[in-house]
């Protein structure tokens, strides 16, 4: 059997290889890219709150400056009194009668994916955004 007779169908099986594996190689390079971008977005959300959090804690740093803050935090969280006052501490009822369910909370089940569905994920990175 002899090639020549079709070049044609051998040079489009050819281009039809090359262009899938420049497909292939090129799939994992963007896969790290849409990944990359992911933890950049998360991380962009964690300093965000971070920040956040920090100007509480300062305006928090800020109010313990003050003498009023000071004697009401001495109240409640040390039990302070002044001299002539008298303290009390209430405290809860015990909790007789009353049980905690210990069933654990269950997780839904995923749905049952189609290879194609999997490998579309595969592709768009749609799978690394767990």
């Amino acid at each position: 059997m002899r090639i020549t007779k079709r070049p044609t169908v051998f040079l489009i099986a050819l281009l039809f290889v090359v262009i899938g594996a420049a497909f292939l190689t090129q799939l994992i390079p963007y896969r790290q890219i849409l990944d990359s971008q992911r933890q950049v977005a998360s991380a962009e959300d964690e300093l965000a709150a971070l920040e956040a959090e920090n100007e509480l804690l300062a305006a928090d740093v800020a109010a313990l400056e003050t003498p009023a803050e000071i004697e009401r935090l001495a109240r409640e969280k040390l039990g302070y009194a002044r001299p002539g006052e008298t303290a009390y501490v209430v405290l809860d009822p015990p909790d007789k009668g009353r049980t905690i369910d210990p069933v654990a909370p269950t997780i839904p089940d995923e749905p049952e994916r189609t290879w194609v569905e999997r490998l579309w994920d595969f592709i768009s990175g749609g799978d690394l955004s767990s």
